[in-house]
Parts: structure tokens; sequence; C-alpha cells
């Protein structure tokens, strides 16, 4: 069966060293929970993640990936003195391995978001003449969320382009962190504020931020893709709905119905049955696609979770491929 999966990263050196204000974000043991040589879940080698060709693919081949929307890692610290040449940078480093592997990688745009017009124009560059299927846009931007009015111009060129948008985790700020995780073990603490819990607690605030600010109002046409079966929206629509009917939003419609027609959502790796059928019947076949989360998490088990799902074929291969083709344009 082919597999296309759309959440597997690329780090780029450049924006890493630039990004280091990241750090005042982040538990003093946020990177020691994510070095590979103490053996934790997560925790990739630079060398992996930096690898575009023959390693990477190597390794979807012997795990039945057939293809890999790459994203490059977050671009949403950078200052904004240096943020448009080294995004633009990554996005032709991206580009170029799509074109030195067609068949194997397309890209999701990244994008400077410290300056909305200049990501906007970005994001129309990398889907016209870099042929990206959409951007990738990692948590907050100095501390706001993208319902901001500063951002419209990356949600409206996006909507125009017609392209999604995958709303990736990013770190909170210190002042959740400080309040929300602090007091345990550093390294526990860095998980709890991060890929253990905070980054999807915070994924799913950002996404609700966009519906109740009216985002989807102003531009019904915007798709958003969440990883992690929705970062645990899905599972809270009945309450949303709720706590949130339209008299007291003002909005046009329910938090449901935005969610049902806006948003896609994939696994990003944790390959839970209970979780794919919950999808299925909230959000039905047709807003569920396919990411591992790579290198963060590996390759095996992706396509046999697939294949082990009680599902029927045709639904299968939606899942697998047929959905982000047509959403993407890969077809």
């Amino acid at each position: 069966m082919k597999l296309i999966t759309l959440e597997e990263h690329y780090l780029d050196v450049s924006i890493a060293r630039a990004s280091a204000g990241i750090a005042s974000h982040q538990s003093p043991d946020f990177h020691a929970t994510f070095d590979p040589k103490l053996g934790f879940s997560w925790s990739p080698s630079a060398e992996v993640l930096q690898d575009l060709d023959e390693g990477r693919i190597a390794n979807m081949d012997a795990n039945g990936i057939s293809m890999q929307v790459l994203s490059g890692l977050s671009t949403q610290q950078l200052p904004a003195e240096h943020a448009g040449d080294l995004v633009t940078n990554l996005n032709n480093t991206l580009a170029a391995a799509v074109t030195r592997h067609p068949d194997r990688f397309a890209a999701f745009a990244s994008l400077p978001t410290v300056l909305p017009e200049h990501a906007a124009d970005e994001l129309e560059r990398g889907v016209r003449d870099l042929s990206m299927v959409g951007a990738m846009i990692m948590g907050r931007t100095e501390d706001q969320f993208l319902s901001e009015t500063r951002f419209d111009p990356i949600l409206a060129r996006a909507a125009s382009l017609n392209v999604p948008i995958y709303l990736h985790p990013g770190v909170p700020p210190a002042a959740s962190s400080a309040i929300n995780y602090a007091g345990l073990d550093p390294l526990v603490t860095a998980r709890f504020q991060t890929a253990g819990w905070g980054w999807h607690m915070e994924t799913g605030i950002h996404f609700l931020h966009l519906v109740l600010s009216g985002v989807f109002d102003k531009y019904p046409t915007l798709q958003i893709i969440l990883g992690h079966w929705g970062e645990m929206v899905p599972f809270f629509l009945d309450r949303l709905d709720e706590g949130f009917p339209t008299r007291l939003t003002g909005l046009d419609r329910s938090i449901a119905e935005y969610v049902k027609s806006n948003v896609y959502v994939t696994p990003s790796g944790m390959f839970s049955h209970a979780q794919l059928q919950y999808c299925i019947e909230t959000l039905g076949t047709d807003r569920i696609m396919y990411s591992v989360d790579y290198p963060f998490l590996d390759n095996g088990g992706a396509a046999k979770f697939l294949d082990e799902a009680k599902l029927e074929p045709d639904v299968k291969e939606a899942i697998a491929h047929g959905t982000a083709e047509i959403l993407l344009n890969l077809a």
C-alpha cells in the first residue's frame, strides 16, 4: 500500500543556532531530554535530522514509506533581522531535496512568521516557484497565536493559494511553563511542558483561538492540519459545543462544524487503534491523513498499524495516501 507521511522533519543548523533565544522558553534540561546519548525516546541525532538523501530514503524503504512531506524545524523563534534570509535558504534546501527525489519527497514551506508580510510572500514563493504543498508553523511567534491580526497576511495568502497550514506544537511560553509544569524533577518538567503533554495542549489551545477569534468566518476555505489525532480537540467536541454555543461566540457555526470542515488530523506516530476509530467516528474518514514524526519517532510500525486497522480497503487507501494526494495536489 502506498504510504505518504506528512510530519517528517529536517534540521537546519543555521536556524537552530539563530534561534538560540528559544532557550528562554524552555527549562534548562529541555535539550537534555532530547539527547540521544541518554537513550530517551524522541532523541534523534543531528546527523539523522539533516539527512535528505540515501539514509532517509533507505529507512523509508525498509519500513514501507512511499513519500515524506518534509518540514524544517521551527522558524517561529528566529529574530526578525535574520528570519527572512534563513527561511529562504531553508526552503531552497528542502526544494532541492524534492528535485533530487521527486517521487519520494514533497515539502511544506517554513515561514518567518515574525515578519508576517514577508512570510506571506515566502509562502507564495514556496508554492508557486518551489512547488511546496503548504506551510508548517510550529507554535506561537513572540508568544502570540496566529489569531492575532498581525498574522492575517499569512492566513489570507494560504487561503488564496488553497494550501493548508500544518499547525505543529511549539514550546509553551516561559510563564505558562512556570505555572503549569514546574516543581518536578527538571527532566520530567522538560518533557511535561513539551512532548509529553504541554506541546499538545498548547496546540489545541492555539487552534481554538483561531476558531473563537473568527478566523474561519473570515477565511472559510482555510484548512488546518493538526497532528497527534487533532491535539486533543476532537475528544472534547461535545464539551466545546456545549460551552461555546453560537449565541455566545457570535460565530457562524459551532466549533464541531469548523473542525469537520476546516481541519485534517494525522497520528504523528501515536499508533493507537482506539484513537483512530474515535477520529473516524467523530470527523469522518475523509479528514484523516498519515504521519510518523520521523525521525523523532521511527518509521517502524507505520505500515503495520494501517495494515492491522479494522477498516475497509478503500478507507485504508484514503488515509494512507489518497486524501493527502488531493489536499496537497500530489497526485
